[in-house]
């Protein structure tokens, strides 16, 4: 046997090896490539609460007509302004939104839960922009232009590599996710349920978590105060 075949008959068992068609456990794989928005700012919880009433507002136009109650069922900073965001989304579509609970209304919950994953996840980033920058980098070094063409290409590139990476949040990727639901219902089934999964930032991690929230907060102030016998 030549040492050509020798190598194709050994590479083809290493293949075979590779393949194999039992395995006592299901094998780990990766779910496709998907894009997750990180929630950054006060204003994106307004971005969400538009989310919502865009989704629930085509249900809520056939639902009974009814009046809505919107309560978050966490006391979070988070579910309060995503509360208040919702009521004026709800009330410039046009629905009527009460204070308070009143009998026949549609109640609007806003259920938020925190996961916090370990802190040393992969970082996987997007994928193009070494290769963008290298061509960038190859056309401007090997061919001659003059000083004003390069100043403008560079400009140019400048702005490319700023639309291209906008979309991607800066940073590690966050070890804390918030899975938020809102549901529409009554006292005897859902006319509408939506859920939808952010980043958050982990500094801001109190944001979201109440019960966090709470530990952190500082301790109320103690006053001595010293007795005299007279």
């Amino acid at each position: 046997m030549g040492i050509r075949a020798a190598g194709a008959l050994a590479a083809g068992l290493l293949l075979a090896g590779c393949g194999t068609p039992y395995s006592p456990v299901p094998v780990a794989t990766n779910f496709p490539s998907t894009q997750q928005p990180k929630v950054q700012a006060a204003a994106h919880w307004a971005v969400i609460a538009r989310h919502m009433a865009t989704e629930m507002g085509p249900t809520l136009r056939t639902a009974p007509s009814r009046s809505l109650y919107v309560e978050p069922l966490q006391s979070s900073v988070f579910g309060k302004g995503v509360k208040s965001h919702l009521v004026t989304a709800l009330v410039n579509d046009g629905f009527v939104v009460v204070k308070n609970p009143v009998p026949g209304a549609l109640k609007i919950e806003l259920d938020t839960q925190v996961v916090a994953f370990s802190a040393d996840r992969p970082q996987y980033r997007y994928n193009g922009l070494p290769t963008a920058l290298a061509s960038g980098a190859w056309v401007l070094t090997s061919i001659q232009h003059s000083p004003e063409w390069l100043l403008t290409a560079g400009l140019y590139g400048y702005d490319a590599h700023r639309w291209f990476t906008a979309q991607f949040a800066p940073g590690a990727t966050p070890k804390t996710e918030m899975i938020v639901t809102v549901s529409v219902a009554d006292e005897q089934r859902y006319y509408a349920r939506n859920t939808s999964v952010y980043y958050t930032s982990d500094e801001d991690l109190a944001l979201y978590d109440a019960a966090l929230a709470a530990r952190l907060a500082p301790a109320p102030a103690s006053k001595t105060f010293a007795v005299k016998d007279h």
